[in-house]
């Protein structure tokens, strides 16, 4: 395991938030664990699994006596991988104003009888973490997507949009797991000539007969002029990942090479993943 993350804080700073950042960018999350049984558990995925980025949730729930042992369990932990301490905090006003609006008890709410004693309980519990976290984030003043941002360059990661293209063939049913589809199946068909069909659309001999045809040409300049003008936009909207089908009659020829000319010319800008769907299928 490469990473582990350690993300805790006041109750109402956005944990919740934090984790569900990382799941989105990939991390194994696991919320709420007791602190003495996480070695076991990092220790247990560590040897069955092939986990590069883990993200683990600690509140006040755990005991107090587990709080006080802290430095035990982060030695153990970074037997595993390298180890960060993620602790967020929030101005008292601002928590107390968030859970009159969510109208949710504060997790310690069955042992004191005001909001205002629950975070300054919660804030010495949390202490033996807070002196070990390595980064700090307060999230007084911050949005979903300002936390999202914050997070990202405090641990040094990218927030680009990951475009996914895809080639497929409509005889084997178009992709459920897409956002835009384009059919290319009236442009020029390899698979009628006898000596192309046994290639696919990555091979020189389709290449150069597909290359050869403007229709072909216009329809990937289009398709291509589209991709352009939009996924600034999509990566604005905090979209992790874009997919985008092309599809042709058998997903083999047409799609293919268009998928394939398509990452030649956005990877300039963009991260770019490639699927060829029907590859199983190609003769």
């Amino acid at each position: 395991m490469k990473r582990i993350l350690i993300v805790t804080g006041q109750s109402g700073s956005g944990k919740s938030s934090a984790l569900q950042i990382l799941e989105d960018l990939g991390y194994y999350c696991i919320d709420n664990l007791p602190l003495a049984l996480l070695p076991e558990i990092v220790a247990k995925l560590d040897r069955e699994n092939s986990l590069e980025q883990l993200a683990l949730g600690v509140d006040v729930r755990s005991t107090r006596q587990d709080m006080q042992e802290f430095d035990q369990v982060f030695e153990q932990l970074k037997t595993h991988g390298s180890v960060d301490i993620i602790y967020l905090t929030t101005q008292d006003q601002e928590l107390i104003a968030r859970f009159s609006a969510s109208r949710r008890p504060h997790p310690l709410a069955n042992r004191f009888k005001s909001l205002t004693q629950c975070i300054l309980e919660e804030k010495l519990l949390l202490l033996p973490i807070q002196l070990c976290a390595t980064v700090h984030i307060d999230t007084t003043d911050k949005s979903v997507h300002d936390l999202k941002h914050t997070l990202l360059s405090k641990l040094g990661q990218s927030d680009n949009l990951i475009v996914i293209l895809q080639s497929f063939g409509y005889k084997h049913g178009i992709p459920l797991d897409t956002d835009y589809v384009f059919d290319v199946r009236h442009l020029p068909n390899p698979h009628w000539d006898m000596e192309l069909r046994k290639y696919s659309g990555l091979d020189e001999p389709v290449r150069k007969f597909l290359q050869e045809s403007q229709q072909t040409n216009e329809m990937l300049n289009d398709i291509y002029q589209f991709l352009d003008k939009w996924l600034p936009a999509f990566a604005e909207g905090h979209r992790h990942y874009m997919t985008v089908s092309i599809g042709c009659t058998g997903g083999q020829h047409r799609s293919v090479y268009i998928v394939d000319r398509l990452k030649k010319a956005l990877e300039a800008k963009w991260s770019i993943q490639v699927l060829h769907r029907e590859m199983k299928h190609w003769s």
